[in-house]
């Protein structure tokens, strides 16, 4: 076998769309492949001219595509990224100029290989097709992700069974109609079912009594039987919402029985009505919701927290929206911690002395919390007489230690460095925690800052919403006083660059318990973030606190830099999902990822997202005049 061909084709079977390929097509490919040397700065084509009968996938180094007029560099291909296949199949001239970054190695496709072996392999023609290899960035792979998981949203609600009502009021045959018409409405219901030894024999609706009795057809002193709809049409219990929905239409019903084994001649369990069907299909997590306020123990609502994990599973296998699962997971988290802290006011021996708040901060300040993570949480209380002040902070410190508790119950870990509500430091009056903010801010150490980042972040979530309001403004009058503390955040937001080598591989942790693992939080997700912070912190912007939230309105208010903020947030969603897919398959947080268990488009997905660290963090060097600080 010809050595060279070998190894173009174990370079090109780990890359999409090759490693879609049968090994002898992927063989005969790299047979008559072409190798390009390219040294830095040189050209391979220029914008105008005629296409060459060739497109090409970058084996070593990094080519720029250039826009010719105002020499901008639209995209940045490296090891295994495909250009020049968007005007080979145009059949046009070039639309961009494709320039060697640094000394590269490019192999050179014939047109003819893409016409025999690609667009003939159903797989690889779609992936080509939908996501269009050439250069358009972030945009185009991810905008088809977003309409497949658009589609799968409905899909998802459509496949997810039912909760039904678990007590369906029933009758006997005996009963008159009279009689069962004064149940329904003792128990305010809309239908009865007859049922003859727990077994469903019929039902009765609101319609029933309009059509049938109202009417005069039949006297309400008959029995039921007269008037019921039978046989009566029964499923199991875990019916579909597609399948309800399908047998309310093709019977023309709007209630269903449930039954044990799906049959009549099995016992009741439940009635299924077109209004469960709504609920449903309003909100999904609702049901969670409604069930954490019914709950009265820690245990119990960690019951629930793993339900909403699942319901997670299920949005990630479904390929829901990041942004989506974000929001329904916060907001049962939310609702958990808002129950946990009712509790625990009522185990205390009296009222709070004063009005307070609870803070979320840190990821569950900023809803993007997914899996269960530790707790970051702090208190806020109302200003009180100063001798008054240590008992106040003593009861606030003593209910933030149920809450965590009880939170840890959940299934929220405690804070290995405290940062919790029942730490001194964060359990403060209004003006204290005004106090600690100027010191932070007119005193930027790297502690100082870290907390700045970990507190800028926070999410009201239970209490007194003027206290967060009066701090929130402290906090902005104080940045507004010391523009410095903006390039301290700015210096701060540069720390870790994008992590990749100078050759281009990932960059992994050098020894400890994660030994060659790639930290996805904090060397991907978090430059993401701080950016995002700072800019919208420089904006004045009180109300967001979502790094997706961010990034949009960023794109919002500086339309000239809308294509960097829009690749930040395509970037932070991927990274998001990634984590979290990471976490559900190894039920841990999902920071720490085992590269070499990742598959080579896995790998290339992740690089892409870098290049939007890139451009932000050049953004804010340039914004900020950080260059003499670096």
């Amino acid at each position: 076998m010809n050595t060279i061909a070998k190894r173009i084709s174990d370079f090109l079977k780990d890359f999409p769309p090759f490693n879609m390929l049968p090994k002898d097509e992927l063989l005969a490919i790299s047979k008559a492949v072409d190798i390009l040397y390219l040294e830095k700065d040189s050209d391979l084509f220029i914008t105008g001219t005629p296409i060459k009968n060739q497109f090409y996938v970058v084996k070593d180094g990094a080519i720029g595509l250039f826009e010719e007029e105002t020499n901008t560099l639209v995209d940045e291909c490296d090891e295994g990224d495909i250009f020049g296949l968007r005007a080979l199949i145009r059949k046009d001239s070039y639309k961009l100029t494709a320039k060697a970054l640094e000394e590269s190695i490019v192999y050179s496709l014939s047109a003819e290989l893409f016409e025999n072996y690609i667009t003939t392999n159903s797989e690889a023609s779609a992936f080509l097709m939908t996501s269009f290899v050439s250069n358009t960035r972030y945009t185009e792979p991810n905008s088809q992700k977003q309409h497949q998981s658009s589609e799968k949203i409905q899909d998802f609600f459509e496949e997810q069974s039912i909760d039904f009502s678990k007590n369906p009021i029933h009758c006997s045959p005996e009963t008159s109609i009279k009689a069962a018409a004064i149940i329904m409405t003792h128990k305010r219901v809309g239908s009865i079912i007859i049922t003859e030894n727990n077994k469903p024999l019929g039902i009765i609706t609101d319609k029933d009594l309009r059509i049938k009795i109202a009417t005069g057809l039949v006297s309400i002193e008959e029995s039921v039987t007269k008037i019921m709809s039978s046989p009566i049409i029964t499923y199991p219990e875990n019916i579909t919402v597609a399948e309800a929905q399908i047998a309310m239409l093709k019977y023309k019903i709007t209630h269903l029985c449930i039954t044990k084994d799906g049959t009549p001649n099995s016992d009741l369990t439940g009635i299924l009505s077109e209004h469960d069907i709504i609920v449903v299909r309003e909100n999904n997590a609702s049901a969670l919701v409604k069930e954490v306020k019914r709950t009265s123990t820690p245990e119990q609502l960690h019951q629930i927290r793993k339900r909403a994990e699942q319901l997670l599973k299920r949005y990630i296998k479904q390929q829901i929206p990041i942004a989506f699962a974000t929001k329904i997971l916060s907001a049962i988290n939310e609702s958990i911690t808002q129950k946990i802290i009712d509790q625990a006011i009522k185990e205390m021996p009296t009222p709070p002395p004063t009005a307070f708040a609870w803070l979320a901060i840190g990821s569950q300040g900023r809803e993007e919390q997914l899996l269960l993570t530790d707790q970051d949480n702090a208190l806020v209380f109302n200003d009180v007489d100063e001798n008054e002040y240590k008992k106040t902070q003593q009861y606030f410190l003593t209910l933030a230690q149920k809450i965590n508790q009880k939170l840890e119950i959940v299934g929220f870990e405690l804070c290995p460095a405290n940062m919790m509500a029942s730490n001194p430091a964060w359990c403060l009056s209004v003006s204290q925690w005004e106090q600690q903010f100027k010191k932070w801010i007119t005193t930027p150490d790297q502690d100082n800052l870290m907390l700045c980042s970990i507190f800028f972040d926070f999410e009201f979530v239970y209490g007194d919403k003027n206290l967060v309001s009066s701090l929130a403004e402290s906090i902005f009058e104080s940045i507004e006083s010391r523009d410095i503390f903006l390039t301290y955040l700015g210096l701060n937001a540069l720390k870790n660059p994008p992590p990749l080598s100078f050759f281009r591989q990932f960059l992994v942790e050098r020894d400890g318990e994660h030994k060659d693992q790639f930290d996805i939080k904090a060397r991907a997700m978090m430059p993401l973030v701080d950016a995002a912070r700072l800019l919208i912190l420089s904006k004045n912007i009180k109300t967001h606190n979502n790094t997706i939230v961010r990034y949009e309105k960023l794109a919002e208010l500086e339309p000239q830099n809308k294509e960097v903020f829009l690749a930040c947030l395509e970037a932070f969603k991927n990274l998001l999902y990634f984590r979290t897919q990471q976490g559900l398959l190894h039920n841990d947080s999902g920071r720490f990822i085992d590269l070499q268990t990742l598959s080579k488009a896995n790998r290339l997905e992740l690089k892409n997202c870098f290049k939007a660290v890139k451009e932000v963090q050049d953004l804010i060097q340039t914004r900020f005049k950080l260059s003499q600080f670096l």
